[in-house]
């Protein structure tokens, strides 16, 4: 099957269980038909950068998954019917990254940019 990766943004107003339980709904929307969730990270509430349905905030959920692709349209067609779910983004990858996402790790982790004031 297919792999995919899903970020979505819900309203800045709900808690964080709340906006956690978004995240295992649309998984068991997922598994109900078909698919695999293989990873949910939830990263918290953050700003964007410009407004969306007037809301300066939201809570941004990431989630891979390995589902056929009608498993994937139907929990995307979900989404945007859902009042509190504002943006939805998913890309199809030909394999998941191991470990946590670059949102995630801490920024020593990430590696070395190296020196900025060198130019080329």
């Amino acid at each position: 099957m297919p792999l995919y990766e899903h970020v979505f943004i819900s309203r800045q107003d709900l808690s964080n269980t709340q906006a956690e339980g978004l995240i295992e709904h649309f998984g068991t929307v997922l598994t109900d038909n078909g698919g695999k969730v293989v990873d949910t990270e939830y990263w918290g509430v953050k700003t964007m950068a410009y407004k969306i349905n007037k809301n300066r905030k939201g809570h941004y959920a990431f989630m891979r998954s390995d589902a056929p692709s009608d498993a994937v349209q139907e929990m995307e067609r979900l989404m945007r019917l859902h009042d509190d779910v504002m943006r939805v983004l998913t890309i199809k990858v030909d394999e998941h990254a191991e470990g946590p996402s670059i949102q995630m790790q801490k920024r020593d982790e990430r590696g070395d940019r190296g020196d900025r004031r060198e130019r080329r």
